[in-house]
């Protein structure tokens, strides 16, 4: 592979990568060290990888690097679940991102995928209407209620621990 192929890969499926490794990490950090070792494997064995087969390649390597990634997080998790079973702590200890997953999770189909091209995608009150079908107003509505249920549920103390 060349030098021009490779970043041409990095072009064409650096997002989709990104996106891969995000869904299995659900870590943002980590997703972005997944794409960067994904691409440095590639340039490290560049000659010796066939540019039609680099796609699978880059996708093969960011999976088992995620798995790699997953195992190495739960040892550390087990380790400190360990350290806190020894000390009494009077503190709750919760992962805010694992809190707002459940809670998005719960709300209506409709609302959820109008807030998640709001706020996760980036659309436009307009785009988001085109792509669901909705008039703006109704965007605007759904995504109100949305946000609305997640401050209320958010807020209560029995949903965080």
């Amino acid at each position: 592979m060349t030098v021009e192929e490779y970043n041409k890969s990095v072009d064409l499926y650096s997002d989709g990568i990104y996106r891969f490794a995000l869904k299995m990490l659900k870590n943002v950090d980590l997703a972005q060290d997944n794409v960067q070792d994904s691409f440095e494997k590639l340039w490290m064995k560049h000659s010796e990888v066939d540019y039609a087969k680099v796609k699978s390649y880059l996708f093969t390597s960011s999976y088992n690097a995620s798995i790699d990634t997953l195992r190495k997080e739960k040892r550390k998790l087990e380790y400190s679940n360990q350290l806190s079973d020894n000390e009494t702590s009077s503190y709750v200890n919760f992962d805010v991102s694992e809190v707002l997953s459940k809670a998005v999770e719960q709300l209506p189909e409709i609302q959820r995928s109008v807030l998640l091209l709001r706020d996760y995608e980036g659309y436009s009150y307009e785009e988001i209407g085109e792509i669901t079908g909705l008039t703006e107003s109704q965007v605007k509505v759904y995504i109100y209620r949305a946000r609305l249920f997640l401050k209320n549920y958010l807020v209560s103390i029995e949903n965080l621990i």
